[in-house]
């Protein structure tokens, strides 16, 4: 039975017409930026090592920029104590323009591996299997102290739980190491 001033357009609690609306929105947002504001954002995403869209991408979500990355041991590819991170990695760390955070796995040495990479905090990753209330509470902890803006950090990682532990903190996002590290940034 249809209701009085149904109009037969989509429904407004459709999963596709909010994709669609959403789709509409982001596309019309982009030609309203200035070119001098699209090529600074170039440059911010070839400093910080990542493709535009990908910037662009975590920057349209959360509104602002990013100003520190939380890599875990796992993208890095460091899975014995004492081994360096994987070859290319570390170059590629060095140019990072932003501040370096060191999330790592059970039995690494944080403080030597934080060492070698220069990262200006090191934490253990909350262990596979813990709570969400215990992952949201030590990572909360953790930006808290070093007076982070959780949604200005992005974190590298590889595992399905490093995803979760990202979302329990409420970081600005997570990009895989293998993106990050072997993806291509865009040329000004």
């Amino acid at each position: 039975m249809m209701q009085i001033a149904h109009n037969r357009g989509p429904a407004l609690d459709s999963t596709g017409w909010r994709s669609h609306c959403w789709t509409r929105a982001r596309r019309d947002l982009l030609p309203v930026l200035p070119i001098k504001v699209v090529r600074l954002r170039v440059r911010r995403a070839q400093a910080l090592g990542l493709d535009y869209k990908t910037y662009a991408g975590v920057r349209a979500t959360t509104g602002r920029d990013l100003i520190a990355f939380l890599f875990s041991s796992n993208a890095l590819g460091v899975f014995r104590d004492g081994q360096d991170p994987a070859p290319g990695r570390g170059a590629r760390l060095i140019r990072l323009e932003a501040a370096r955070h060191l999330g790592a796995g059970p039995g690494l040495d944080m403080a030597a591996l934080a060492g070698r990479i220069d990262a200006a905090s090191a934490l253990r990753l909350p262990d596979f299997g813990a709570p969400w209330s215990g992952m949201r509470d030590r990572m909360k902890g953790w930006i808290a102290t070093h007076r982070l803006p959780g949604d200005a950090v992005l974190m590298v990682s590889e595992t399905d739980h490093e995803r979760d532990i990202m979302a329990a903190a409420g970081l600005a996002g997570f990009v895989s190491g293998q993106r990050y590290f072997e993806g291509q940034s865009h040329e000004v």
